[in-house]
């Protein structure tokens, strides 16, 4: 069975780059009719927030990307403890003490000498006594032991991929304070969580070559990788420097619609076009991680607004009674309303906006041109309830009085009813119109 999972760490909020790997992993499992796994990396106690957690099942739920299991790497620690054990026990592990500027010391003399940066493995070197009596003065970090060969593997957007193991650190897993880091909780979740795929970004490709030779120096099965390229601003700039406003969260508060932002980024950096969709089930179907490639994939947070107004369009009134429930639209004039303004609606809150101009009318914008022409166009208003055919009989009867046509005659009144020069079909709003009567447009 495909398993998939996301793993992000609850020390924030969720951005646009955490959802495209949510996404991607989400989707394959969901076309394979495998599991998705929402896994918390929470072993930071001091960073890791409960509100954060919330904050990412609440932006999931959002989206629609429900989880079969909700796992925390905060509850397992005694299985990444016995990991540990089993890398001692089979040589792959061991205890370093350089300080971080012992370490950046030996980084720079390494680049003068023109060098890779790479850990020397000095501490491979000291006796027990040395470790004894280091111990005694700071705290040991723990490193797991690479062997100097070149890791390879098939990567689903990459391709063939091959590092070598010489030019990478032996990587830290256990902190001095005794903190299990991601790389060995992830490979122990994986592996025990029987993970198939990981979809990730590219800047863990380095991470990915480590954790191979961690995984199988566990006695696990290697998962298929795929890395998909990172996100950039619109003029190729780091996305990173803007995730402030890219918070799922604060895209939410501005009335993105999920389908929109799902849509853009389920085709974003892939050779498909990007085409708003009706369900995640429609994604599913049309998703193929082949077709993604390795260039930096330009994020426009812009791009969303057509996309959510081309969703809000296509929604129906029962879909937006909720808002308009909420602006105090009468349930009776409902449909009517919603069949008006839909087309108008760059977001869901803006039927308030407009149901307000029904309301209560707007400041009519009459040239004094046109002042005799309305107050002329008003005295013909047909007597009565207005209906969906009042706008075409009363424009007919002002084309006739006044022998003004197209769009001398149409947007003088369109201005004058609504203080706008563009919205809505005249002939569906005018009914709506619920004080036109009491007001002196002219």
């Amino acid at each position: 069975m495909t398993v998939t999972r996301f793993a992000p760490s609850p020390t924030g909020y969720l951005h646009v780059g955490n959802l495209r790997t949510a996404l991607f992993n989400y989707l394959i499992a969901r076309k394979a009719g495998g599991q998705f796994i929402l896994r918390l990396d929470d072993t930071d106690p001091e960073r890791s927030k409960p509100e954060y957690a919330d904050g990412i099942r609440e932006d999931l739920e959002w989206l629609g990307l429900t989880w079969d299991r909700l796992e925390t790497q905060s509850s397992r620690l005694d299985r990444y403890a016995a990991a540990a054990d089993q890398l001692r026990g089979a040589g792959r592990f061991y205890e370093c003490f350089e300080s971080p500027v012992e370490l950046d010391l030996k980084r720079k003399k390494q680049l003068n000498m023109g060098k890779p940066p790479v850990y020397d493995r000095a501490a491979l070197a000291l006796s027990e006594a040395d470790r004894d009596r280091l111990r005694a003065e700071r705290g040991g970090y723990w490193r797991f032991k690479l062997d100097l060969d070149r890791i390879e593997w098939s990567d689903g957007i990459l391709g063939d991929i091959s590092i070598d193991a010489a030019s990478v650190s032996d990587p830290v897993l256990i902190r001095a304070d005794g903190q299990v880091l991601y790389t060995l909780a992830s490979v122990v979740d994986d592996i025990e969580m029987g993970v198939t795929h990981i979809v990730r970004g590219s800047d863990h490709v380095t991470n990915t070559a480590t954790q191979i030779q961690i995984i199988e120096a566990l006695g696990g099965t290697r998962p298929s990788f795929a890395h998909h390229s990172l996100l950039t601003g619109p003029q190729g700039e780091a996305l990173s420097k803007r995730l402030g406003t890219l918070a799922l969260r604060d895209l939410r508060a501005a009335g993105i619609e999920p389908m929109a932002l799902l849509s853009l980024l389920a085709r974003l950096g892939s050779s498909d076009p990007v085409e708003v969709r009706g369900s995640l089930d429609e994604l599913i179907a049309g998703f193929d991680l082949a077709h993604f490639g390795s260039a930096p994939t330009k994020f426009d947070v812009e791009d969303l607004k057509p996309l959510t107004a081309r969703v809000v369009s296509g929604l129906s009134a029962s879909d937006m009674a909720s808002a308009m429930d909420a602006a105090g639209v009468p349930g009776d004039l409902a449909a009517d309303f919603w069949d008006a303004v839909r087309e108008n609606c760059a977001t869901r809150a803006d039927v308030a906006g407009w149901w307000a101009m029904c309301r209560d009318g707007a400041e009519p914008l009459v040239a004094d041109e046109d002042k005799a022409f309305i107050a002329e166009a008003m005295a013909l208003l047909p007597e009565g309830p207005l209906d969906g055919e009042s706008w075409g009989a009363w424009t007919n009867a002002i084309k006739a009085a006044t022998g003004r046509k197209g769009r001398g005659l149409f947007m003088p009144l369109r201005k004058a009813l609504t203080g706008l020069e563009n919205g809505p079909d005249m002939g569906r709003l005018l009914p709506l119109l619920q004080v036109i009567r009491a007001r002196d447009l002219a």
